[in-house]
C-alpha cells in the first residue's frame, strides 16, 4: 500500500483512507455483516486511515467500527468527528456544538462506542460560530495532554478559523469535500493547508457516488438515500450534472479504466499531501477503488478532466441552504 504524511511531521497513513458514513446513513440500505467485511478487506490490503464520527446514524457508526475493529487496533489510523447534533425527533434536523464542555462528553462518547482507548484524530466536524475556535481547540488539546486523542482536525473550516485554531495547538488534518466536481477547497483553504504545513482530507471524491457514472436516475436512490433532497441530484441539475459525468465515462472507457477510477486518480494527483477518504460499504467497490494506485494521469489527461470539469462547472450547490449555512466559517 502507497503511503502519504499528514502534514508536514505528521502520521504517515496510507495514500486512500475509507469514510464509513455511507454504513450505517445517508445512503440507503444497511448491511453491517457487509460493511464489516468490507472494513476487514480494506485492512487486509493495507488501508490503514479508517474515517467515521458520532454523528452517522447518530452513534451507530462508531459502534459498527469498533465491532470492526477488535482485535485489529494496532492496524488502523483511526479518525472520528464531533460537532455535529441531531435532534431525535427529526432526522433532518442539525445542530452545531463546540462547547468546550461538549467537546469532553463527545469524546467518552466515542472512545466508547469505538471501544478504544485512543483516538488518533479527532475532528471538529462543523465549526460552532457561537463558540471562539481558540475555547475549542483549547478543550480538544487538553484531551492529547490526557493520552485520549493523538492528533486533531478541523472540518469545512474556513482558512482564517484554520489559522487561528493552528495557533492554538497544530492542526495534523483539514477534512474538506473535494473532487472533480466539487473545487470550493481551491478557493483557500488548501493554500492554506499547505502555507502551515496541515494534511488535506478530501471527503467525497467521488461526488457522492455520481462521479463513477452509475447513477442514471434520481429514481437510483432508495427512499431514504439523502441524495434525493440534495440540489446536484434534481431536476435540472441532474441533467446538467449527467452530461457532464458521461464525457468522464467516455473518456475512461478510451483509457480502458471505470469512471471511478479516473475521478479518484485526478483528487490523488493533486498533490503529494492529499489523502483521499473515499466512501463505500461494498468489498467489490472497495477492490475497485483501491486499484486507482495502479493509474497514474498524464498532464494530457488532466487538461482534459479539467476541460471538461473546470471549477463551478457542476450545477447546484453541494448541500441545501441549511448544509451550505455551516460550511467555510
Amino acid at each position: 500500500m502507497q503511503t502519504r504524511q499528514l502534514g508536514n511531521g505528521g502520521p504517515r497513513v496510507s495514500a486512500l483512507g475509507l469514510g464509513c458514513m455511507g454504513m450505517s446513513d445517508f445512503y440507503g440500505h444497511r448491511d453491517d455483516r457487509e460493511s464489516i467485511a468490507t472494513i476487514h478487506a480494506a485492512l487486509e490490503k493495507g488501508v490503514t486511515l479508517i474515517d467515521t464520527a458520532d454523528m452517522y446514524g447518530p452513534h451507530t457508526n462508531e459502534e459498527l467500527v469498533g465491532k470492526a475493529l477488535a482485535g485489529k487496533r494496532e492496524q488502523v489510523f483511526l479518525a472520528t468527528k464531533f460537532g455535529i447534533q441531531r435532534a431525535d425527533d427529526d432526522p433532518y434536523a442539525r445542530g452545531v456544538n463546540g462547547r468546550p464542555e461538549y467537546v469532553r462528553r463527545a469524546v467518552e462518547g466515542s472512545l466508547k462506542r469505538l471501544d478504544v482507548e485512543t483516538i488518533d484524530l479527532y475532528y471538529q466536524h462543523r465549526i460552532d460560530p457561537t463558540v471562539p475556535i481558540e475555547d475549542t481547540v483549547g478543550a480538544m488539546a487538553e484531551l492529547v495532554e490526557e493520552g485520549k486523542v493523538r492528533y486533531l482536525g478541523l472540518s469545512e473550516a474556513a482558512p482564517d478559523t484554520l489559522r487561528r485554531a493552528h495557533a492554538v495547538h497544530p492542526i495534523t488534518a483539514l477534512q474538506t469535500e473535494y473532487s472533480l466536481w466539487t473545487r470550493d477547497a481551491e478557493e483557500g483553504p488548501l493554500q492554506t493547508c499547505r502555507e502551515l504545513g496541515v494534511g488535506f482530507v478530501p471527503y467525497s471524491p467521488l461526488g457522492r457516488g455520481f462521479l463513477t457514472g452509475a447513477i442514471q436516475s434520481p429514481e437510483d436512490f432508495d427512499v431514504d438515500d439523502f441524495r434525493r433532497h440534495n440540489p446536484r441530484f434534481q431536476g435540472e441539475n441532474f441533467q446538467k450534472n449527467l452530461q457532464l459525468v458521461e464525457r468522464v465515462k467516455a473518456l475512461a472507457e478510451e483509457k480502458g479504466v471505470l469512471p471511478a477510477q479516473l475521478a479518484l486518480a485526478w483528487v490523488l494527483a493533486q498533490g503529494k499531501d492529499i489523502v483521499p477518504i473515499f466512501g463505500t460499504k461494498r468489498r467489490r467497490y472497495l477492490q475497485e477503488n483501491l486499484a486507482t494506485l495502479n493509474l497514474t494521469l498524464g498532464d494530457d489527461d488532466l487538461q482534459r478532466l479539467a476541460a471538461i470539469f473546470p471549477p463551478r462547472a457542476a450545477a447546484g450547490s453541494r448541500y441545501g441552504e441549511e448544509g451550505m449555512a455551516t460550511v467555510g466559517r
